[in-house]
């Protein structure tokens, strides 16, 4: 029954918008395949914009403006501790920080090395209070409205500050990456900052793992030739690898 791959697919939505989520090893066992041949459904369902990939199993496409509390993003811890540390190589041995909001550039501090003199600016408060007790680093905040989702500071004040501050390495999040459609974010506000962030750093290193390949959301903050290099994980599939690559894009596996 389940032999043909648009038979499958048919299902897999089914089951997605009548409970919510998909178990793929279940489906696997279900249609009587493999979980590669279920992995590789959901994949094409992905790209198609039908539903979100989570590991093991699927989500529904969530809204243009949908966006969890940091706290709440559990999801590919592995991957962002993987990528967090990964980043690290993209450190000088003194020198100046940018540590955007998001839960990887939050795993990124939580590892970042005491042993060298550094200087981190960062707009958001949970990753400003990780670093500041820490050994050899000088910390900053940018100040301005404090968003209670993300716990990053926008607006007027925020924007001030980057303008008149200029660092070696930022280390960039995002909720998507299209080729089409850059680099976005769900919040206007955090998009105008992002923006500026971009400009205030001699190089830009964007962490971001696998899941937000291939999404979009409501405000576009910036390109894939804005940044210098992308760190993502090796759940990447390789047609997206390859079309990142063929687009310019550095992209990193970690």
């Amino acid at each position: 029954m389940y032999r043909y791959a648009a038979t499958r697919q048919q299902e897999i939505l089914r089951v997605l918008h009548a409970t919510g989520q998909i178990d793929a090893a279940s489906l696997a066992a279900e249609f009587g395949v493999t979980a590669e041949t279920v992995r590789k459904d959901l994949i094409a369902l992905e790209r198609q914009g039908l539903l979100r990939r989570v590991h093991g199993g699927a989500l529904p496409v969530e809204a243009l403006t949908f966006e969890p509390e940091v706290s709440a993003r559990t999801e590919f811890t592995e991957e962002k501790t993987r990528i967090a540390r990964a980043a690290l190589a993209h450190l000088d041995r003194a020198g100046s920080v940018f540590l955007d909001a998001g839960s990887t550039t939050s795993r990124l501090a939580e590892i970042l090395p005491t042993d060298r003199p550094l200087t981190i600016f960062t707009n958001t408060l949970s990753i400003a209070l990780t670093l500041v007790a820490k050994p050899n680093l000088t910390v900053f905040t940018l100040g301005g409205r404090v968003r209670g989702r993300t716990l990053a500071e926008v607006d007027t004040w925020a924007a001030r500050a980057l303008q008149e501050i200029n660092v070696d390495v930022a280390f960039l999040g995002t909720n998507g990456i299209s080729l089409t459609r850059g680099l976005t974010t769900p919040d206007p506000a955090e998009a105008a900052i992002k923006r500026l962030m971009l400009s205030c750093a001699v190089r830009r290193v964007l962490l971001a793992d696998h899941s937000k390949v291939g999404r979009t959301s409501l405000c576009q903050h910036g390109t894939l030739a804005d940044i210098d290099a992308l760190i993502t994980d090796t759940g990447l599939a390789d047609t997206d690898l390859d079309a990142l690559r063929a687009a310019g894009s550095a992209v990193e596996l970690a």
